[in-house]
Parts: structure tokens; C-alpha cells; sequence
């Protein structure tokens, strides 16, 4: 062992930043009880409050993409906890200064759920059913998949969202499958959605465990849970979405996978927000190579023409704003369908690109 984990298995006690919701506890207290096998540290949890949480307004007009993230990172900065668990799809690309990614834990299966009532799945739901998602991710491809379907656009905890669908205000819901397994409910998903149907978010089923660039004792201790499969993969799939400018209001998915011969195969995607049409480019590199390819198949992207189907650049604003009486009541999805500039209809004329991994 090298000088500094010496000093830092049995050292003080550990602070570990998390949000306050349920999953958020969940993946801590596994990050936090991993920690406590393997050096035998104490590790407690200390609560922060984001703007995420309090806010039950579309991510896009809270800022998108960092909005989990923020007071984690302060309250690291401020010295008021050690490290913290983020999901890694919240994080933003761009790095922090003081604060660097320790750890990514190994990854949970990043494909998305549907949770619907009567047990149906994506392709039993009737035609005009209430679909729920606060990703626009999400909402492209549904509407690719079923342009019959309405897609209502809501926010809240996994708790929140399945009561949506068994008090009859939705027919369901898509969520990430790795938060419901994490809670031990992954038997209440009604449809898993393979990766080649919906394509997850750059980062979704892993986490980042982040703490003080200069604090050598618990970076030390934090890389004692990193894999570098899960790493790698990250980084392919944030790169892509760093080269696209995109955060949370952009359509844009992104998988790496290793293959047989051990090189990751990097699978990325722009739709449209009304489903008309997605544009789909792969490309494959070593694992030590990860952020080039995720910069080589943003290029792909923005190559074919996908600037026209979506906003590829983080917007500060947003043309909708959550209920303020009802704030937790469903809402047809900001991201309906919206008249399309010359180059979309162009792109639209033919029937919409799939993935295939």
C-alpha cells in the first residue's frame, strides 16, 4: 500500500456529503458501507439540501445539468464533508476546480424502465396513453418508438413518480432501472427497455464519488472503489456529451460498452424532441482512449446533421415553468412537438434512425 492509504485505513472519521431523497441515501450508504469494509473507517452520512431537490420546476429552467451537484460541491469546497456521491448522469462535464472525481463505482445496469399500470409494456400501452418522464432524452425516443402516445412531462422521487401511475394520473412512467434496483423495486418495472429501443443518458447506472483534489488521504481511500471499466465507459460517454455542449435539455444519449476484444464501443445519439427523427453514430477505440473516442463520435454527430434536430448547446432558460399552486401535478411536456426549421424537415422526411448495439 502507498504511504497515503496507510495513514488513511483506520484514520478519522469520514464525512459523506449526499442529497437527502431516498435513492440519493441508498447509493450513499453503499458507497459509505463499501468504504467501512475496506479500510475500516467510520463513514457517517451528513444530509445537503440541492436546488434539485427543493424545486420541483423543469430541470432546463433550473439550469440543467448541476443542479443536483452544486451544494454537494460547496459544502466539499467549505470543508463541511469529505467526499460526496453524485449519479454520474447529474455531474456536470466540465471539471470543477478544487474537486476531482475519486471514484467510479462499478456500474449498474443503465438501461431505463417502464412502470406501467396493469402491467403493461411499452408496446401494450393503447394509443394516447399518458406516458410520464422529466427527460427529454426520454421523451424523444418514446415519441420515436410510439408517436401515439402523450408524453406529460413531471418531475419528482421515485416514490412521486409511481404514485403518478397507481392514483390513475398517468399510465406510466419511464425511470432509470438502476435507481429501482439500488431501492430494491426493480420487480415493479413492467417493461425493461433495451439500450437498442431507448439509449440512456451519458452516465446513467454509474456514480462519482468526489472529493478535495488536495486532500491525498481520502483520495486514497475513494480509488479503493474505482473500476476502470466503469470509468472508462464514463468518460467515452461524457466526452460526447462535452463536444456536443448538450446538458440535461438536450435529447442526447450515449452507451459505452467493452466488447470481446476489450475495447469499449461507444454508441451516441441526437433525436429530435418530437421523435421525428434521431441520428445514431458508433465508434470503437482502447479504453485508454476513451475521451477521444467520445470526442470522434460527437464529430460523427455533429457531422450528419443532428445541430438541426436539437439544442446542442446549454440554454439558461426555458419556455415553461412548473405549476406554482401544484407543483408536483403532472404537465404535458415542454418538449411537444414545435414547428421545424428548413433543415429538421429535411431530416424528418425519412423514417427515424435506430440504434443497434
Amino acid at each position: 500500500m502507498s504511504g497515503a492509504l496507510d495513514s488513511a485505513v483506520g484514520g478519522a472519521v469520514l464525512r459523506l456529503g449526499t442529497r437527502r431523497s431516498a435513492l440519493a441515501r441508498t447509493q450513499s450508504e453503499h458507497v459509505a458501507q463499501a468504504l467501512r469494509e475496506r479500510t475500516g473507517r467510520a463513514v457517517e452520512l451528513v444530509e445537503v439540501t440541492t436546488e434539485g431537490d427543493v424545486s420541483r420546476a423543469p430541470l432546463s429552467s433550473l439550469g440543467g445539468t448541476g443542479v443536483f451537484a452544486t451544494a454537494l460541491r460547496d459544502a466539499l469546497l467549505a470543508g463541511r464533508v469529505d467526499l460526496a456521491v453524485h449519479s454520474l448522469k447529474d455531474l456536470p462535464t466540465a471539471p470543477a476546480d478544487g474537486l476531482v472525481v475519486a471514484a467510479v463505482p462499478p456500474r449498474e445496469d443503465p438501461r431505463d424502465v417502464l412502470v406501467a399500470s396493469g402491467g403493461r409494456s411499452l408496446d401494450g400501452l393503447p394509443a394516447g396513453a399518458r406516458v410520464g418522464t422529466g427527460s427529454p432524452r426520454r421523451a424523444a425516443q418514446l415519441r420515436a418508438l410510439r408517436p401515439d402516445l402523450e408524453v406529460v412531462d413531471v418531475r419528482g422521487n421515485v416514490d412521486t413518480r409511481l404514485r403518478f401511475v397507481a392514483d390513475g394520473q398517468l399510465d406510466a412512467v419511464v425511470l432509470a432501472r438502476a435507481g429501482l434496483l439500488r431501492l430494491g423495486r426493480a420487480d415493479e418495472a413492467t417493461d425493461v427497455l433495451d439500450t437498442d429501443r431507448l439509449l440512456p443518458a451519458p452516465g446513467q447506472g454509474a456514480l462519482a464519488v468526489e472529493c478535495r483534489s488536495d486532500d491525498a488521504d481520502v483520495r486514497a481511500v475513494c480509488a479503493l472503489l474505482d473500476d476502470a471499466s466503469s470509468r472508462a465507459a464514463t468518460i467515452a460517454e461524457r466526452a460526447l456529451l462535452a463536444a456536443l455542449e448538450a446538458g440535461c435539455a438536450a435529447p442526447v444519449g450515449a452507451l459505452a460498452v467493452t466488447d470481446a476484444d476489450g475495447e469499449l464501443r461507444l454508441t451516441g445519439l441526437v433525436a429530435a424532441l418530437d421523435g421525428s427523427a434521431t441520428v445514431v453514430r458508433t465508434g470503437s477505440g482502447p479504453r485508454e482512449q476513451a475521451a477521444d473516442l467520445g470526442r470522434r463520435v460527437a464529430e460523427q454527430l455533429l457531422a450528419s446533421g443532428s445541430p438541426a434536430l436539437a439544442p446542442l448547446a446549454p440554454s439558461s432558460s426555458s419556455t415553461s415553468s412548473a405549476d406554482p399552486v401544484h407543483p408536483e401535478t403532472p404537465r404535458t411536456s415542454s418538449a411537444a412537438p414545435q414547428p421545424a426549421s428548413n433543415a429538421h424537415d429535411t431530416a424528418a422526411t425519412a423514417p427515424p434512425e435506430r440504434v443497434h448495439l
